[in-house]
């Protein structure tokens, strides 16, 4: 049943594989996470660019809230403690009121000269020096009503 004229389907092939097996592109991605915190903007192809955007979302989820738990996830993905102290203190309060799109991808319109691969910039949002200012943070119903109160 799974089939198709002498095909196989694949199941379970929602993210980019980027022609690396997984302790690769995990291992790429880890030191991609690290290298984004130090220098808030980096620039990479776009598919990498996309692919990290979910896992330094995910860190940043763990530098806002200010826990021993979330500090032993986070040292699992970054590589260097600098880089863990700089999450928690710098970059987590500081989108203490933003609800996740903590990062950009910006497609360059110069290509990579070896290859012509499309190549992007991927950053944080409000932050000093970012290429496009962000949209502010939509408000949350519960901030609303008590506005009004």
């Amino acid at each position: 049943s799974q089939h198709l004229n002498n095909t196989m389907v694949r199941h379970a092939s929602n993210y980019r594989h980027l022609g690396r097996d997984h302790e690769h592109r995990w291992a790429m991605f880890r030191n991609m996470v690290t290298s984004l915190i130090y220098h808030e903007r980096i620039m990479t192809t776009v598919a990498k660019a996309k692919e990290l955007r979910s896992i330094a979302d995910r860190v940043i989820g763990y530098g806002k809230c200010d826990s021993d738990h979330n500090k032993v996830l986070a040292n699992a993905i970054l590589r260097e403690k600098a880089a863990v102290v700089k999450l928690f203190e710098i970059i987590g309060p500081r989108y203490k009121d933003r609800n996740g799109g903590y990062t950009r991808v910006m497609k360059l319109m110069k290509q990579r000269r070896g290859d012509s691969a499309e190549m992007a910039f991927i950053e944080f949002v409000d932050r000093d020096g970012e290429l496009r200012k962000a949209r502010p943070p939509v408000k949350s119903i519960e901030s609303i009503v008590k506005e009004e109160m």
